[in-house]
């Protein structure tokens, strides 16, 4: 069980400050990596830090869990926090993320494709030419990093 199962067993559902990781993964013909998540939404890969993991860590092990790519050297875009990312999941569990987002050009290899469990769907996507149903956050960094 990891650090947020145990946590949760603690405070029960109440709100708690989380820091999570997001990576903008851009290929040689500058696409951008997305991921069709199981709400149908796309966005980046990401997820919540573990105890003892560096932020650093956290972005190469989620985009290599959720996408089956293995990336190198990440690059600080920057951070997210406050009241208007307040999530609540349909359990009931609240949180504030404070989400540090990077990017990288950096593809070490593996097989791109989808975990089953957090992507239904994985693939590059030329700015020009994203999907719909895609997270606004993602659309809003886009515009501003890209």
């Amino acid at each position: 069980m990891g650090y947020i199962e145990n946590l949760r067993k603690l405070v029960g559902h109440q709100p708690l400050v989380l820091t999570g990781v997001a990576v903008g993964v851009i290929n040689d013909c500058g696409e951008i990596l997305l991921q069709k998540r199981m709400d149908g939404v796309w966005g980046v890969p990401g997820g919540l830090v573990e105890l003892g993991e560096s932020t650093e860590d956290t972005g190469r092990r989620e985009v290599l869990e959720e996408t089956g790519i293995e990336i190198g050297k990440l690059e600080l875009v920057t951070v997210l926090s406050g009241p208007e990312y307040f999530v609540k999941l349909m359990n009931g569990d609240e949180f504030y993320p404070v989400t540090i987002v990077y990017m990288t050009k950096e593809i070490k290899g593996g097989e791109l494709k989808p975990d089953g469990v957090e992507s239904m769907e994985v693939s590059f996507f030329s700015v020009n030419n994203l999907p719909e149903k895609l997270n606004p956050l993602i659309k809003n960094l886009m515009k501003k990093y890209m």
